[in-house]
């Protein structure tokens, strides 16, 4: 059932087994996962169904370094169905070596191994709408109906592979999509219910509840449950467990400060210019599986490749050169820069970055419209159809150049590094919580990330006959960093481990320091991988819910006391 938290008195105590707190990718699908498992749940959500600016509001921080992070109301929504409502829908998993201790990359090495979380892929990939869980080739394309065109015809590496795959959801709006199915389950959703405090029962237990919940016109109620998770997304859920202070007074699960650090992201940027004139065949363009789902094949570089390199997981593709310039020659590329003042902030930023302004760029963009009237015309067509119109959505631009010169899009593994960090401002919010403050640091073995592979890809192609990557090596930081934190990749600040002084939760998301508090999403990621973290936040997500009324027991933690009996 979906209630509103406003029709709820004041002073009111509801009793659950489980509440879940944030109601995005995470918290939807472990409600879903729970509905029919005899628990009663209770699933809070910020916001409603639709954008409302005095709830987003309430994601409103400051930034130490704005070059180099988004504001902190951005790439994220409060709201039902979370910042599902705004993503662009690419799944992939994590790779096995996401997931190992490297000697090269600090601080990394997962309590689980992806055999723990595998399991649980094929349902969240089904969740996601991306189709069946098949990411290479090989897998979604068998023999009779694979896609004859490889990416690169002769280009055969060790070192980059050209196999692996992107899935893209609809996207898919968890909220919009699984609204119906909640709205008849016994899992109750409050909208505009917000999560303020969650206190400690008494000093000798690890138990944590009743927790404190506000509306934004003045309502408190509890929610007395006999365990919690978090789910609110890598910003705040350290707000949260910062905003109580828990047994060491520096907030819940922060005894040993680790809670908020490690903060990561993506390094992403496009690059230098990539002549495939010699190779015999060039694909960059989507594959459709069976099933209607959109693919696309990428270079990776091979996982014995980055323990040889010392490098950080790294993906590229092949991408069309810069929009802003209008040097490019191109209508369609044009036609998209004069869109810019209708394209959201979030996708803005990556596609234009600091664009060049003024009346004659304007005119130059324009005067390539009119001269590739064919071209522009056959793009927005298709546009419209497969993408404006379309339930399942054509993911992304894709022009081919006729001399087969491309630019190079990369998206990297980002170190976990202890000073990158998220704290509390000393402002608060409507709700009296005091906001969050951001600073997001990168480090050389980030620019090493990059550097190594880029030179390695430039190597493997001019060793392979099929052309020549040029872009100049001085460029590689400030490329990685021109758009800064990449997109709405939140990840790391409550990470998952084995010891408590240098982490967050187990390896069960649990928190080290409650018996009762678990955590969903990528703020228990220990590192970051190469992969856009969606699909596998559905996954571990699933695997929680298997552990929540399985191994966990929660039915057998103590039934929660009322607000009166505890601090």
């Amino acid at each position: 059932m979906i209630l509103d938290a406003h029709d709820i008195p004041s002073g009111t105590e509801l009793q659950a087994d489980l509440c879940i707190a944030g109601a995005g990718a995470a918290g939807i699908t472990l409600a879903l996962a729970l509905e029919a498992s005899g628990l009663d749940v209770v699933l809070l959500e910020s916001g409603g169904e639709a954008p409302e600016p005095a709830v987003q509001q309430l994601y409103t921080g400051t930034v130490e370094d704005t070059r180099l992070h988004h504001p902190a109301d951005s790439y994220r929504v409060r709201r039902f169905g979370g910042s599902t409502t705004l993503w662009g829908g690419r799944c992939m998993p994590l790779d096995a070596i996401d997931f190992e201790r490297r000697d090269y990359m600090p601080h990394s090495g997962w309590p689980i191994g992806l055999d723990d979380l595998m399991p649980w892929y094929a349902q969240a990939n089904a969740l996601c709408e991306a189709g069946e869980f098949a990411y290479t080739a090989e897998q979604a394309f068998p023999r009779a109906s694979a896609p004859s065109r490889p990416m690169i015809g002769n280009f055969d590496s060790d070192v980059f592979s050209t196999n692996t795959l992107e899935r893209f959801s609809c996207p898919t709006d968890f909220g919009n999509r699984y609204r119906a199915r909640l709205a008849k389950s016994r899992v109750r959703v409050i909208q505009h219910a917000n999560l303020c405090h969650l206190p400690m029962q008494d000093a000798q237990t690890r138990l944590v509840g009743p927790a404190q919940v506000k509306t934004l016109d003045g309502k408190t109620f509890t929610v007395a449950a006999r365990a919690y998770v978090l789910a609110t997304g890598g910003l705040e859920v350290p707000r949260l467990l910062l905003n109580s202070p828990g047994v060491s007074g520096r907030g819940l699960g922060n005894a040993h400060d680790v809670v908020g650090r490690y903060y990561m992201s993506h390094l992403a940027g496009t690059i230098g210019t990539v002549d495939l004139s010699g190779a015999t065949s060039v694909w960059h363009g989507y594959d459709v599986s069976d099933d209607g789902t959109y693919c696309r094949r990428r270079l990776a570089l091979r996982p014995q490749a980055q323990r040889d390199l010392h490098a950080g997981n790294f993906i590229a593709r092949l991408h069309h050169p810069r929009i802003p310039d209008a040097g490019h020659g191109n209508g369609i590329l044009s036609a998209l820069y004069l869109a810019r003042p209708i394209v959201p902030y979030e996708y803005a930023k990556r596609l234009y970055g600091d664009a060049p302004g003024g009346i004659g760029n304007w005119l130059a963009h324009a005067r390539n419209v009119i001269t590739d009237v064919p071209n522009t015309v056959r793009f927005l067509a298709h546009w419209a159809t497969h993408r404006t119109l379309a339930a399942r959505k054509f993911p992304s631009v894709i022009v081919r150049p006729a001399n087969l010169r491309f630019s190079l899009d990369f998206h990297a593994e980002q170190a976990p590094c202890e000073n990158s960090r998220v704290t509390l401002s000393d402002t608060r919010d409507a709700l009296g919580m005091r906001r969050i403050h951001i600073d997001w640091r990168y480090t050389p073995q980030d620019v090493f990330t990059v550097t190594r592979a880029l030179a390695a890809l430039a190597q493997e192609i001019a060793r392979t006959g099929v052309g020549r990557f040029s872009y100049d090596a001085a460029d590689v930081e400030a490329e990685m960093t021109r758009y800064g934190a990449y997109g709405g990749h939140h990840i790391g600040t409550a990470r998952m481990g084995d010891d408590p002084r240098s982490s967050v939760v187990n390896g069960d998301a649990r928190l080290h320091e409650a018996d009762n508090v678990f955590i969903a999403g990528a703020a228990v990621f220990p590192t970051s991988g190469q992969a856009n973290p969606t699909l596998s936040i559905v996954a571990l997500a699933l695997r929680l819910a298997h552990h929540l009324q399985g191994p966990a027991n929660i039915t057998a933690l103590p039934a929660p006391p009322t607000s009166s009996s505890t601090n």
